[in-house]
């Protein structure tokens, strides 16, 4: 990646994405591939999994994002990477339903092993997973960014403030807070 690519703003290397540039596409590959993969990072349990793992789950998320970027129209800095997370997400569903589908190989097989869960799973349950992301959905949209940003992807406060168009660091990380208080509020009530 260019040096200035690397401080260019995704807006901008979205711009020039669009417009057909390659290098300002595999600009953004690389700047999102590596926060898509940690918050992907099991999400799709062991179960649901074939010969697709994790990193070719979000690269083939990617490809097909950019085959759709000309119908894509971010309104601020933070919109491509809600927009490339929610695909993900929708595909994490789409590969879990498309297993349960899928009869069991092992069905049969009394000494067979069940699939054993996720590392994210393991972590935090599969219930309190799921709470999450019904807790997650309700919030409003500002809510939603921050706490992906900072909890899913990783961001710094920094981060956050120049993606979000927050004033500073600080007031990144108020947003952050307060979203993370509604989003306990939320989780509490469907639990």
């Amino acid at each position: 990646m260019a040096h200035g690519e690397e401080t260019e703003s995704s807006l901008s290397l979205l711009a020039r994405a669009r417009a057909g540039d390659a290098d300002a596409l595999n600009a953004l590959y690389a700047r999102y591939l590596p926060r898509l993969q940690r918050w992907a990072h099991g999400r799709l349990p062991a179960w649901a999994r074939d010969a697709l793992d994790t990193h070719d789950l979000v690269q083939d998320t990617l490809a097909q994002v950019a085959h759709r970027l000309s119908g894509f129209e971010p309104r601020h800095e933070a919109a491509f990477q809600a927009y490339v997370r929610q695909v993900l997400l929708n595909r994490i569903r789409d590969e879990m339903r498309r297993a349960k589908r899928r009869p069991s190989s092992d069905a049969l097989d009394p000494a067979a092993t069940a699939g054993t869960p996720s590392p994210l799973e393991e972590a935090i349950g599969h219930e309190t997973l799921e709470r999450y992301e019904l807790a997650l959905e309700r919030l409003d949209a500002g809510d939603r960014e921050v706490i992906i940003a900072r909890i899913e992807m990783g961001l710094s406060h920094q981060e956050i403030a120049a993606a979000l168009g927050k004033p500073s660091a600080a007031a990144a990380h108020m947003a952050v807070s307060r979203a993370l208080v509604r989003l306990a509020r939320e989780m509490s009530r469907t639990g």
